[in-house]
């Protein structure tokens, strides 16, 4: 094995992944200006595969953070951290046992379960996107976390795709120029709903080349004046209903993704991952 070229080493140790066990560490290693090498190790299952951990880490001289939900893969760790004298911290194991004292009832100790609700939630909410694209089933948005209201070409559908990968439960509504918006809504909280707005030149260049691509669209849907309007009537409508705005003019899916969590929520994107 090539020596590690940093002073220390941990060994971030799962059943799962290993993400939450590197995350921790590194948020706690945030408090310490020395330079730390994190090892993530996952997918660790069995006593032997432990075992091969601990003498790894004896060899590199590092300390094992782990989130090992098995009681016996954790007294594995346990024992062989002693018999190697490797220092080892439970990550799991004593906040597993409060919350077991807590409910009455043992912890189901099946490594990957945060994975597959995590799965399952961005399953159900690309899912509602599709299903509430465009203004579609408009009456269930009182389900959504997150409602994206704007005209057309503004990027409503993109942005609301990749927000639901990242779990968040999103439709999306659009502005038609002198027509009503759904009753819905009204109805929900100014602060889950945000208009997507574009700069009117930029916004005629898109559907522009939308235009050159179906030629059945109405003939002022590209023309600068027209879009002009719309822009100025959707920012009207976002100002009356007290919606934040979010201006995607060249604006990356990723960063518009980040504003928008940021204005609903107060948080950042990660903090739902």
């Amino acid at each position: 094995m090539a020596k590690s070229s940093h002073p220390y080493i941990v060994f971030a140790v799962s059943d799962g992944t290993g993400t939450t066990a590197e995350r921790v560490t590194r948020a706690a290693l945030t408090q310490f200006p020395q330079d730390v090498e994190v090892r993530r190790i996952g997918e660790v299952r069995t006593v032997e595969q432990v075992r091969e951990v601990v003498q790894e880490a004896a060899h590199a001289r590092a300390l094992i953070v782990h989130t090992l939900v098995s009681p016996d893969l954790r007294q594995a760790m346990f024992e062989e951290g002693r018999r190697h004298h490797v220092h080892t911290l439970d990550l799991m194991g004593p906040l597993l046992e409060r919350l077991s004292d807590l409910l009455g009832t043992p912890p189901l100790a099946q490594p990957g379960l945060y994975r597959l609700e995590d799965f399952n939630r961005r399953i159900e909410a690309v899912d509602f996107a599709l299903r509430h694209d465009d203004g579609r089933n408009a009456e269930e948005l009182v389900h959504a976390e997150i409602v994206l209201v704007g005209v057309s070409r503004t990027g409503k559908t993109p942005l609301s795709v990749y927000l639901a990968y990242r779990g968040w439960l999103v439709g999306n509504v659009p502005i038609v120029l002198g027509v009503n918006t759904p009753a819905v809504l009204s109805r929900l909280s100014p602060e889950r709903v945000i208009g997507l707005t574009v700069d009117p030149v930029r916004l005629a260049q898109l559907r522009q080349a939308r235009v050159r691509r179906i030629s059945q669209l109405v003939s002022d849907y590209a023309d600068l004046q027209h879009v002009r309007a719309e822009v100025v009537y959707a920012l009207d409508l976002f100002h009356r209903h007290g919606w934040r705005v979010v201006d995607m003019t060249s604006k990356p899916v990723e960063e518009a993704a980040a504003e928008v969590v940021a204005l609903v929520t107060g948080r950042s994107l990660e903090q739902r991952d």
